[in-house]
């Protein structure tokens, strides 16, 4: 397996596919990435030769904030939000949804743990 950016890429995907296991990297990230390390056609992990594989390593380290550095910034990020008292920050709290859902119905996984809800009940069908 191919090492980028601390992260074991598989070498049976292609490259395209393979930089998404990275934290921060997603589809178009990685097309660009791809082309810009060289590998034409989106050639499989295994098929890259060294001199690409360093080139993708190289244009993630130097380029773009991914992994653990990443995940230090957006709690980073949740942390502010929660000390500043804000209304995002409250709901970050209370582990509810911070960006407008309703909660009345639909919340379940976020409000709690899974729990039978009232009228559900089946009933027989008379004939």
């Amino acid at each position: 397996m191919a090492r980028v950016a601390n992260v074991d890429i598989p070498d049976n995907k292609r490259v395209e596919i393979a930089l998404r296991t990275i934290y921060g990297v997603g589809p178009t990230r990685a097309r660009v990435i791809a082309e810009r390390a060289g590998a034409v056609g989106n050639p499989k992990v295994a098929e890259l030769s060294e001199e690409q594989l360093a080139r993708v390593r190289e244009i993630v380290d130097r380029e773009y904030v991914v992994e653990g550095d990443l995940r230090r910034e957006v709690n980073d990020n949740i942390r502010r939000l929660i000390d500043t008292g804000s209304y995002r920050g409250l709901r970050h709290r209370r582990q509810l949804p911070v960006r407008g859902q309703r909660t009345k119905t639909n919340a379940r996984t976020k409000r709690t743990g899974r729990r039978t809800v009232a009228g559900k009940r089946r009933t027989m069908s008379k004939k």
